[in-house]
């Protein structure tokens, strides 16, 4: 088992968890500089996308150093698309590979994928091994060329190179796993057995089953299952769900035994968390600034009304934060952001 910079983290580990169509580069950026989360994971990203050489798909797999450690997620059901998927991945420079096993959302795993693999174990396990090769062949030296990606790929990842100076270091990368604790009923105790046989280092676990979405109450009694299950296989669970704050996260450590949390929707709108600190509305507007503007320069090719939510979740928690965010709604630019924020405090 390859543990990478995992092995390097004071435990707990205390992390961002990947949301989809949230942690975009920006979203994680803001996330690192003011509250500097242990690991960051990526938004999934299509691996059989990757195999068919979706250059729009590596808008997801943009990052900055301030982000480090980077985990690259990607989903998908077809082990080969895994291991050249895994391979773009470790030639971008992240610092690990994580499969996405827990997504609930209808159409992904309608097509067999996310949280669908709970009903395909032997599958998953596939998926896990075809992954693990596609590390071991970029740490072990195969050339770019010679691992069968697809033509755009393989000319994006030279383009990135030739922006950073060189390819980056060879190295065998980290495997790890995210996933739920069943699909429409608690199995978290075969589906972990059958995880541990392919050793990936660390299995983040979200305590709801695919059929209950986010409803409900996690379920850590099944996540501190898993802890039992997993204890002395050298991989380390991690828990998510519900858990909004470093302090409560350490609860959730004492009580059930895991290696560490990962937290996810806390964040939205709130980079502080991680450093457990409670931001003032001043500093709340200067991030909506900051994050569009940073929006702006990281995802040129994305239209702005991706950013609008984010604008949105920083306007809580303080008078007049509901006439800001409707006039925030209206944006098109970081430029207009500017304006609306500025000309909002000049009325207080």
């Amino acid at each position: 088992m390859e543990r990478g910079f995992w092995a390097t983290l004071k435990k707990p580990i205390i992390g961002l968890a990947p949301m989809d169509g949230v942690t975009d580069a920006a979203f994680r950026f803001m996330s690192a500089k003011y509250g500097h989360p242990h690991v960051v994971y990526t938004e999934f990203t299509s691996a059989e996308g990757i195999e068919a050489g979706a250059l729009r798909l590596m808008r997801d797999f943009r990052y900055s150093e301030l982000e480090r450690p980077v985990v690259a997620q990607i989903f998908g059901y077809h082990p080969k698309a895994f291991y050249k998927a895994a391979f773009t991945a470790a030639a971008l420079g992240f610092d690990g590979v994580d499969i996405n096993m827990g997504c609930p959302a209808k159409n992904i795993a309608e097509a067999g994928s996310g949280a669908a693999l709970i009903r395909t174990p032997e599958l998953a396990k596939e998926i896990v091994c075809a992954t693990r090769r596609g590390l071991e062949d970029w740490g072990r030296g195969m050339e770019v060329a010679q691992a069968g990606l697809h033509s755009a790929i393989l000319e994006y990842a030279q383009t990135e190179w030739a922006h950073l100076g060189g390819a980056p270091v060879r190295r065998v990368l980290p495997l790890t796993i995210k996933t739920r604790i069943g699909y429409d009923a608690v199995v978290i105790e075969e589906w972990i057995k059958h995880l541990s046989e392919v050793e990936p280092v660390a299995i983040a676990i979200h305590g709801r089953t695919l059929k209950q979405l986010y409803t409900g109450l996690a379920n850590w009694d099944a996540i501190g299952r898993a802890v039992e299950i997993a204890r002395g296989s050298g991989t380390m669970i991690f828990g998510n769900g519900d858990v909004r704050t470093v302090a409560e996260a350490h609860e959730r450590v004492a009580q059930y035994g895991v290696d560490g949390v990962l937290i996810g929707r806390a964040v939205e709108g709130n980079p502080w968390v991680f450093a457990e600190h409670t931001a003032t509305r001043e500093e709340k507007l200067q991030a909506c600034i900051e994050h569009a503007r940073y929006f702006e320069k990281v995802s040129p090719d994305q239209r702005f009304l991706n950013m609008r939510k984010h604008l949105a979740w920083y306007c809580s928690g303080f008078d007049g934060a509901r006439e800001l965010r409707i006039q925030l709604m209206t944006t098109q630019s970081a430029d207009e952001v500017e304006k609306v924020v500025h000309a909002w405090n000049c009325k207080e």
